[in-house]
């Protein structure tokens, strides 16, 4: 029978898995497989599996319980293997990736930050700071400018918006860099400009929330800027 992996740790994890229950409208018993000095925690794999809400948060229960016990590497979720052989042979095909991973990930947790900003204000700022901008804007508005004015005003203000926000999303991040062992991004994407993951020591937690805390309350203030800070996570990005 097929089986979900919910994540990998080492040998000596205390695994203490009361009160939880798998993924799936009848969830099977949680149990583990032994590899090695490594063990994995799985279920039976439901054949109707679907991202709902109840299965997600059952998965993420999982990480956030052995998560509060030890170091884990959390799996993605809907990952499946073909049986209990299968997942004995990957913890001892691959015990030194995993060990080495889990030694990288001991102590810390996953911070996630997005980054949105208030489209009406960033238009003023261009059209305010950005001379060519102005003058392309109070052309049309006045009915002088050319036909092509309007796409050129368009242009102009796409490659400003995507030159301001890289900007400062790089700034962003080398405001947190400091307080963090490792980070990972993803693509800007919609209306978030940043997407970032950091990966961040325990003993350092407190100055990298007060750092995220300081940016928020400045750019909000000052550039209509929207960070959005979750964490402490278990470290999918750093897997």
């Amino acid at each position: 029978m097929a089986v979900y992996v919910y994540s990998i740790v080492a040998g000596t994890h205390p695994l203490d898995l009361r009160g939880l229950a798998g993924v799936g409208a009848d969830p099977a018993a949680l149990r583990t497989v032994e590899g090695g000095k490594l063990t994995a925690v799985v279920s039976d794999a439901p054949t109707d599996l679907r991202a709902k809400r109840r299965d997600l948060a059952a998965h993420q229960a999982v990480q956030q319980r052995l998560m509060a016990d030890g170091t884990v590497l959390p799996l993605r979720f809907g990952f499946t293997a073909p049986d209990d052989d299968a997942v004995h042979s990957a913890l001892i095909e691959r015990a030194e990736q995993y060990t080495a991973r889990l030694h990288d990930l001991e102590g810390c947790a996953e911070f996630h930050l997005k980054a949105t900003e208030d489209e009406e204000m960033l238009l003023r700022r261009i059209l305010t700071e950005s001379p060519e901008a102005r003058r392309l804007n109070d052309g049309i508005r006045s009915g002088n400018a050319g036909p092509d004015a309007p796409m050129a005003l368009g242009e102009l203000v796409a490659q400003e918006v995507r030159a301001r926000q890289e900007a400062l999303a790089a700034g962003i991040a080398q405001a947190l860099r400091p307080h963090a062992r490792d980070e990972r991004s993803s693509p800007p994407s919609g209306e978030v400009f940043l997407s970032i993951s950091f990966l961040v020591a325990r003993e350092d937690e407190d100055a990298f929330l007060t750092a995220g805390k300081g940016l928020a309350a400045e750019l909000g203030d000052s550039d209509g800027v929207d960070l959005r800070l979750n964490g402490p996570l278990p470290a999918y990005s750093f897997v």
